[in-house]
């Protein structure tokens, strides 16, 4: 495709020395000069070459730059869409760790770039919850009546206000009770999983667009809840906050799904490890990655996402960083992990 810039001034010698007169004429019969169409890609090369290089020695000019970059990469991208659907359970029994915050804006990250996306909140705390928008007040269909109560699992999907394509099922306070109640269940620890299977199966009969995502969003223990999770999920994503004990209690959580693999889900891997909390500033958040890359090379993003006020602010005003403050340095470092787990988290985990 092409754009035509008609030119209505007599032209100059050989100004069309490459024109096909005798087919490219305006109704006057003056030649229309064919001009190509803007390559996205050599615009934004250039764009990229306008960038100053970043230096090392100065951490706020260097952050600026790699924004700078990552928005010029990012703009208007659409990612890969996968040829099945992807669940993904994100967990780590260590709290405070950016899991929930991961979760919605990795998932709204996804939509934003044309994926179809449900996230699964899964933790009684329901901040994820809080921060897709979605009500979950008592009484409000949610995942506690899909555990416990057998209640199909589209009864309780609403749709995320801020973000086209992206789903959510909520939890409510009901859920804290959850993990008492299904000990005595018949099949207690696959009931997510049976839920979600009809729920995408339906949606596809229905002739719906299928689901390209789906996270699940665990608490911070190894209980009832969890395992669900493990088992409804073929792939795990942990955020590790690039802190001090950092990889505590990962060895614990690595044993478990090496149990569920065992015993209730053979397919799961853990396929991604993204870096959260990272202050290239101090030596320690550099020492954590470093340790995290060596032991687990091949799951690990490159993206790290720091430490950022508006990912703090964006849950109070019931949204991700993604609508809240789409500029931002958090919001760019969640869609560059977003687009590197669509384009390479499949390769690497061997799941294709």
């Amino acid at each position: 495709m092409s754009i035509r810039a008609e030119h209505p001034d007599v032209p100059s010698e050989g100004r069309w020395a490459d024109t096909d007169v005798s087919r490219e004429t305006t109704g006057d019969g003056w030649p229309v000069q064919e001009i190509p169409a803007p390559d996205p890609d050599a615009q934004r090369s250039a764009l990229m070459d306008s960038v100053p290089d970043m230096d090392e020695e100065t951490p706020l000019a260097a952050q600026l730059a790699l924004d700078a970059r990552r928005r010029i990469d990012l703009s208007g991208r659409r990612f890969p869409r996968p040829q099945q659907t992807r669940i993904i359970t994100v967990a780590n029994q260590k709290g405070g760790v950016g899991k929930t915050t991961t979760t919605v804006n990795v998932a709204a990250g996804l939509a934003r770039a044309g994926l179809k996306v449900l996230v699964i909140d899964n933790d009684p705390q329901g901040n994820a919850s809080t921060a897709l928008g979605i009500d979950h007040r008592a009484g409000t269909p949610s995942i506690y009546e899909v555990l416990v109560d057998d209640a199909p699992l589209a009864t309780a999907v609403q749709a995320c206000p801020d973000v086209e394509g992206l789903w959510g099922v909520p939890a409510t306070i009901d859920l804290s009770g959850a993990e008492i109640e299904l000990v005595s269940l018949v099949s207690r620890e696959t009931r997510l999983r049976k839920a979600l299977d009809i729920y995408l199966r339906d949606r596809v009969e229905r002739g719906e667009e299928p689901i390209d995502y789906v996270f699940v969003d665990c608490p911070p223990s190894l209980g009832l809840l969890t395992v669900n999770a493990f088992v409804t999920g073929r792939e795990v994503l942990i955020p590790i906050q690039c802190e001090y004990y950092a990889l505590e209690g990962l060895s614990q959580l690595l044993k478990t799904i090496e149990l569920i693999k065992a015993h209730l889900n053979p397919e799961l891997v853990v396929s991604t490890i993204l870096l959260t909390m990272y202050d290239g500033r101090t030596n320690l958040a550099q020492q954590v990655a470093t340790e995290v890359r060596t032991h687990f090379p091949d799951q690990t993003l490159r993206t790290t996402v720091p430490r950022s006020v508006r990912i703090s602010e964006a849950p109070s005003h019931g949204q991700t960083v993604m609508t809240y403050d789409p500029g931002s340095t958090g919001a760019l470092a969640y869609l560059e992990a977003a687009r590197e787990l669509a384009e390479h988290a499949v390769q690497r985990a061997d799941l294709q």
